[in-house]
């Protein structure tokens, strides 16, 4: 709005032409050129005021549209399960850094020594206080962080279909010295069917296993793997693999065969097994002459001392498990007996789900391990998911068998098994794990990732020894739980090595004449 005319001061101070001093139409002139100046400067006013009310309101949206991208933004790190669910590796935190999140009942867990004598703390089974909570919106820096993760990650190798491989196994049981025995399915008659599949993941591919490119990223690294039976299995597996490369020492083996160390002297990378059944402290149920059961007492309240006390030199620890929770289990916390599994509530125990105990000890496994004070700080943890068992019209001794001569169609695999909720459980607390981790910061950070085969195994009734093994392990019984070596379980190792390539990469052997696919 422009100004009102003012008129012009006289100069001078002389009388102006045709005004007559003292006159009414003077005073009339004085007047209106005085009211004019009023009007002006209250004009003026009005508009300052009304640029400072202006000022005020805008800056009150600016205000109102941060505060709302803000919750926008912390909406967004709840509902970003989705896209943590794709990222199968994630960047972990500070040694230290205190470990909670949602994903069910918690409490803290002490710091874990890496002692025989140090027990860690798990989250309590009957606390009252299970509220999810909600984890803080991750920064910019955070969210580029996950984006450069999720790029990293070539290929969902969890999700696809197996496929004729007419070239069959990186090795065949004539080929590997150290295959064990009762892996060697061909030895005892089995149909060698089952080695011309390979597993095509959805939208890209699973490269073909290259035992030369494994040595080169493990170099001078040493590598767990860590739980029962399978794990046990999947390391036999590699073992057949990288010996087609060079052949490795055995350095150290218990009487029981539970804990094993092999070495690769040529790239100064050492393999080994740790044997645990729950992760947590077990003890088995004795019956009434003292021998022991087939039942144990798991401590929900302290991880077992055997595995935990070996991880200080490792680089790679491959944890996995499950299969144990199917017994009559019974539950002890704080010295009390709190429950049990598959127990039918005898002696009015509450009946615990077997996928609400895998759960517990999982999350216990990864916040020990996470907390580990005498552990490398760059250590590398890879959950291998749930690997279920085969059996068709019975069990181990009951008639069982798992005679199969090709994998299954998806339509015949169930997704609402048990199996399928402890693949779940297994990856909600990998990326629980994940997501406080790479809301932290520090130097020192641990790594963990998921190892997602069950659905790939789901489908492989046809892997399994059945009743084609040496009969001086187990007489009159099937085996439809562990996998032939060849077999189905060396996919496992293709996707370890996909990975471990992901976090450290390492050149391609090309230069040694290998054909890498």
């Amino acid at each position: 709005m422009a100004p009102f005319p003012v008129s012009p001061p006289s100069s001078g101070g002389g009388k102006q032409a045709g005004a007559v001093i003292g006159s009414p139409r003077s005073s009339l002139q004085r007047s209106s050129s005085e009211c004019n100046v009023v009007v002006q400067r209250n004009i003026k006013s009005s508009l300052l005021l009304l640029l400072a009310i202006s000022a005020v309101f805008a800056f009150s949206i600016l205000y109102s549209s941060r505060n709302l991208t803000v919750a926008t933004m912390a909406g967004e790190a709840v509902t970003q399960g989705p896209l943590l669910a794709a990222l199968d590796m994630g960047r972990m935190v500070h040694d230290d850094e205190a470990v909670d999140g949602p994903a069910g009942p918690d409490t803290d867990v002490n710091e874990q020594r890496g002692g025989p004598a140090d027990d860690v703390s798990l989250p309590a089974a009957n606390d009252p206080s299970a509220a999810a909570v909600v984890a803080p919106a991750p920064s910019t820096a955070d969210q580029t962080a996950g984006l450069s993760m999720q790029l990293e990650e070539k290929c969902d190798i969890s999700m696809g279909k197996w496929v004729k491989e007419p070239k069959g196994p990186v090795y065949t049981n004539l080929t590997c010295p150290m295959l064990p025995d009762y892996k060697n399915c061909q030895k005892y008659g089995k149909d060698t069917g089952h080695l011309y599949w390979r597993w095509q993941p959805d939208g890209c591919d699973l490269p073909r296993f290259s035992p030369a490119r494994f040595l080169d990223v493990v170099r001078g690294k040493r590598l767990a793997f860590i739980g029962d039976s399978l794990a046990r299995n999947q390391m036999d597996s590699l073992l057949c693999l990288l010996s087609q490369a060079e052949t490795p020492a055995e350095v150290y083996s218990d009487a029981l065969d539970k804990f094993g160390t092999w070495h690769f002297p040529a790239h100064n990378f050492t393999l080994t097994v740790m044997w645990t059944e729950f992760y947590a402290h077990a003890e088995p149920v004795l019956d009434s002459s003292g021998k022991p059961t087939a039942s144990f007492h798991i401590h929900l309240d302290r991880l077992g001392a055997d595995w935990t006390s070996r991880l200080r030199d490792l680089d790679y620890a491959v944890i996995s498990g499950g299969n144990w929770f199917f017994r009559v289990n019974y539950l002890w916390e704080g010295g009390r007996l709190v429950g049990c599994l598959n127990c039918g509530g005898k002696g009015n125990l509450t009946q615990f789900g077997v996928a609400d105990a895998v759960r517990r000890v999982v999350r216990a496994a990864i916040e020990g391990i996470a907390k580990c004070k005498d552990c490398k700080s760059g250590l590398v943890t890879i959950l291998r998911t749930y690997s279920p068992d085969h059996f068709e019209h019975g069990s181990w001794f009951s008639g069982g068998y798992c005679n199969r001569t090709q994998p299954l169609e998806e339509r015949e695999v169930s997704f609402e098994s048990v199996g399928w909720e402890l693949r779940k459980v297994q990856r909600e607390e990998v990326r629980r794990a994940m997501r406080k981790e790479n809301l932290a910061s520090g130097a020192g950070k641990r790594y963990f990732g998921v190892m997602d085969v069950t659905k790939a195994m789901m489908m492989r009734a046809d892997g399994h020894p059945d009743r084609h093994y040496d009969k001086r392990w187990v007489r009159n019984g099937s085996d439809c739980l562990h996998w032939c070596l060849p077999g189905p379980v060396d996919m496992w190792n293709g996707v370890l090595l996909q990975r471990l390539a992901e976090i450290d990469p390492a050149p391609l052997p090309i230069d040694r004449g290998e054909v890498v696919n």
